[in-house]
Order: C-alpha cells, then sequence, then structure tokens
C-alpha cells in the first residue's frame, strides 16, 4: 500500500516463553522476562523484568494474589493485588480485579470488572520504579488536581 507506514504492533503476541499450567500454585514472587502465561495460581508478586519489553497474560482460569508489575499485561482471569501495566493493559470479558489499577493505555471488555480505583500514569519507567520498591505511586488528591485545572484554564493549556 502507497504512502502507509507499517505500524509496529501495540504489544508483542502469540511468543510466551514460560507457562504457568491449570495445575500448578506458585508459592512466592515470580521475576519474568519476555512471555509469561498464567493459567494456574501464584501467591505471590509477578514482576517482569525492569527495562523488557514482557508480556503477562493471566487466562480466564488463572489467579494472581499479589502485585503485577508488566509493560504488556492482558487479563482474563482474577487479580488479589494492584496491577501496574507501564506500557498497555487489557482487561478481557471474564477478568476481575480486586485492587488498585495503574496504567498508560487501557482496553476493557464489557463484563471486565475491577474493584479499585483505576489511575492514569503517563511515565512508564515511574510506574515500574515504584512499584518495584514497594512504594505506590499515589493518586493526586481533589486538592491538586483542582488546582492543575485552574491552572490550564487560567493559562489557556499546558506550557513547558
Amino acid at each position: 500500500m502507497l504512502g502507509k507506514k507499517k505500524q509496529k504492533p501495540r504489544r508483542p503476541t502469540g511468543h510466551f516463553d514460560t507457562l504457568i499450567s491449570s495445575r500448578t500454585t506458585v508459592e512466592g514472587d515470580v521475576h519474568f522476562s519476555g512471555g509469561l502465561h498464567v493459567d494456574g495460581r501464584v501467591r505471590g508478586k509477578v514482576l517482569a523484568e525492569e527495562g523488557s519489553d514482557a508480556v503477562l497474560r493471566i487466562s480466564e482460569v488463572g489467579e494472581v494474589s499479589g502485585d503485577i508489575v508488566a509493560p504488556h499485561v492482558v487479563i482474563n482471569g482474577t487479580i488479589h493485588g494492584d496491577v501496574y501495566a507501564s506500557a498497555h493493559l487489557e482487561l478481557a470479558e471474564k477478568a476481575s480485579i480486586n485492587g488498585n489499577v495503574y496504567y498508560n493505555l487501557i482496553e476493557m471488555a464489557m463484563g471486565a470488572s475491577v474493584n479499585g480505583n483505576l489511575v492514569h500514569q503517563r511515565e512508564p519507567l515511574g510506574l515500574l520504579t515504584k512499584a518495584s520498591h514497594d512504594t505506590k505511586p499515589e493518586a493526586p488528591s481533589v486538592d491538586q488536581a483542582s488546582a492543575e485545572l485552574s491552572e490550564s484554564s487560567e493559562g489557556g493549556g499546558k506550557s513547558e
């Protein structure tokens, strides 16, 4: 096709280096790079290697009891903990999250549920750094948000 640039896909697809099967329970933190597919249970944090373009996929029978920190996350199972997706988060129709969600770009199918806060984060690096040091990023307070709104409306836009 003339005049169209070949676009990079939103996230790597189809290649998963590691599988946690439906008959497996992992007790403790899981550190990974590349692709990780979870059909079983993980009781601990699931952490992507910092600076990697890792993909975590949790199937509808998968369950994680702990925080998740990865650039690309696809969830169709159950999460009991906070989710930090620095690049892209996809919540499929059977996704159930009991915790806060920190994301840069999100897709959410009808039927997915989040019992917690949805917090948009623009700096992907900050998400991974803060989450990996066990300090959760804070959502701006109402006072901070209203101050930002009044500044932007007075100045006619953002100035850098």
